[in-house]
């Protein structure tokens, strides 16, 4: 299947392919809501997360617990990672999206544990309605892969990809106690050290009508956190308090949402967040998300602890991580999905 790009730079498009055309409540297009300044989405400043101050570290760990409880996202400011590199990873992102239709087809995997997967929409094999998004998937850990084009392209991804990890192994930290939990837990209960951590890009060409086609549907994430930038241009909505809401980034930031496997560890307290990604006419969005998840052999259950701790029952059903990947990747993305399937 043709990429979108080649399909947004044929001369003389005025109007998309009726395979594009994403009909499926129609009416949430228009629905966007403003952010209500009194509740707009949290911003966590890494620095004090990491400071030698108790008081200051507390605090921050409340923030943390509290964006995961209401919003299932937050920015990340203050995160140590040189902006110089963040640039340069997002140019390696772009070349290779530049690169020419014969040369991304050596990287085309077919199967959702390939190492490196470029392709196009989400998973067009099953899909009836194609997404307005080319993309290039890369397993980075426990094993680094990389394509070998364009140039330079492995070596700043394994360098940003590594500086992530620690930013997002931090965040777990905080949110391990933010939950009541050693700092340690999650690092141990996810198995972190061999934990799977994805390179995503995603190139989303200008459309001719926006209002109809979807650059990714309303999903949730599988894994721990979802750390992603982008190239200055939006696109990002959240669904908070049953509205969608645009997403603008601070410049040199993280945009961070908590993933499928932490609302199942957490037992439900902090939910994954429904986010899309909208596309316009006139610019070319790149985001780059880094997902971050357990071990694939990690069988992720509500923490027994927090279980006992607050006399629940189990809300969700135990499941190896890789079960749920494959599970969510080879179907039709469609917001909570795979998640409800291991709902009790």
């Amino acid at each position: 299947m043709a990429c979108v790009k080649a399909l947004a730079e044929s001369p003389g498009l005025t109007s998309i392919p009726s395979t594009y055309n994403f009909t499926q409540n129609q009416h949430d297009h228009e629905a966007v809501s403003e952010i209500d300044p009194e509740d707009s989405i949290p911003v966590i400043d890494f620095s004090l997360l990491t400071s030698s101050s108790p008081d200051q570290r507390s605090k921050v760990i409340q923030d943390l617990g509290k964006a995961c409880r209401d919003w299932g996202f937050f920015t990340v400011i203050n995160h140590n990672v040189p902006e110089k590199l963040m640039e340069m990873t997002m140019d390696a992102c772009q070349r290779f999206f530049n690169l020419t239709e014969e040369e991304k087809r050596e990287f085309a995997g077919k199967h959702v544990l390939d190492p490196i997967r470029c392709g196009t929409s989400f998973n067009a094999s099953v899909e009836k309605v194609f997404f307005w998004r080319d993309f290039i998937k890369v397993l980075v850990h426990p094993e680094f892969h990389s394509p070998n084009k364009p140039v330079g392209f492995s070596e700043i991804s394994l360098e940003y990809c590594k500086r992530i990890r620690q930013v997002a192994r931090e965040l777990l930290k905080g949110i391990s106690e933010s939950l009541g939990l050693e700092f340690c837990y999650i690092e141990r209960a996810m198995n972190l050290d061999s934990g799977l951590q994805i390179l995503i890009a995603n190139l989303y060409p200008p459309c001719p009508q926006p209002e109809l086609a979807m650059g990714m549907p309303p999903h949730s994430d599988h894994g721990l956190l979802t750390v992603l930038t982008q190239n200055g241009i939006c696109g990002l909505q959240l669904l908070h308090n049953g509205k969608w809401v645009n997403v603008n980034a601070v410049p040199n930031s993280f945009l961070v949402n908590t993933g499928d496997h932490i609302e199942i560890l957490s037992n439900g307290k902090y939910k994954s967040v429904v986010h899309r990604a909208v596309v316009n006419n006139k610019m070319t969005r790149v985001s780059l998300a880094i997902a971050n998840g357990p071990s694939l052999d990690t069988v992720v259950e509500p923490s027994k602890e927090l279980i006992e701790r607050q006399s629940e029952a189990p809300a969700y059903i135990g499941i190896k991580y890789k079960d749920f990947l494959e599970l969510q990747q080879s179907n039709q993305l469609d917001n909570k999905s795979v998640l409800d399937r291991v709902r009790v």
